[in-house]
């Protein structure tokens, strides 16, 4: 088994949203198809692998826990569904809903009320 030191791998410290604009430009080449099923699959295994280094959580990441609330509230759900199956509940279908993600992450984003106008 190899170890890898933290001093020889250059690991950006806020690298997540850089990440989700290339998902977002070509999610074929990251997810094989347009599913916001596979988009939570790559970042729990993504957010698994940061754990498993030992790296510190970054200040995307800690913004990015705060979206599971914002959908949440936007869509009035008081269970414990996660995001991707709340937007995908209120999507035609897999990849619907990972183009209704983009668009509730950017609103996110901008800081916008979690509540429909």
């Amino acid at each position: 088994m190899t170890e890898i030191t933290l001093s020889k791998v250059d690991v950006k410290s806020e690298y997540l949203y850089n990440l989700l604009q290339r998902i977002k430009e070509r999610p074929g080449m990251y997810l094989g198809r347009c599913s916001i099923t596979r988009l939570s699959m790559l970042l729990m295994g993504y957010s698994i692998a940061r754990g498993d280094l030992g790296l510190p959580t970054t200040a995307q990441e800690q913004e990015f826990e705060k979206f599971q609330e914002w959908i949440a509230n936007r869509y009035n759900i008081t269970s414990s569904h996660g995001w991707d199956s709340i937007i995908l509940f209120y999507s035609a279908d897999e990849r619907d809903a990972l183009d209704n993600f983009f668009n509730l992450f950017e609103k996110f984003q901008n800081g916008e009320s979690p509540l429909p106008n």
